[in-house]
């Protein structure tokens, strides 16, 4: 069996790793909202801006390859 200062030992371990973990699930929350806040504004400015048209390259003809004399 354990003891009394065994007991006590894990207990206050696990209270050290209950608020570690608390505090990163606080952290995560407010990444995901601040992610969320940047997908919503790039949603509006996509919809916002519409695309430009890009303008056909006009292709040249290569000229043909020349014969080489030896």
């Amino acid at each position: 069996m354990a003891t009394v200062k065994q007991i006590q030992y894990r207990m206050g371990q696990a209270k050290k790793r209950l608020t570690k973990l608390n505090q990163e699930v606080t952290a995560a929350k407010k990444k995901v909202k601040s992610l969320e806040a940047q997908l919503k504004k790039a949603k509006a400015a996509a919809k916002a801006k519409p695309k430009a048209k890009k303008k056909a390259a006009s292709k040249k003809k290569k000229a043909p390859a020349r014969k080489r004399k030896r």
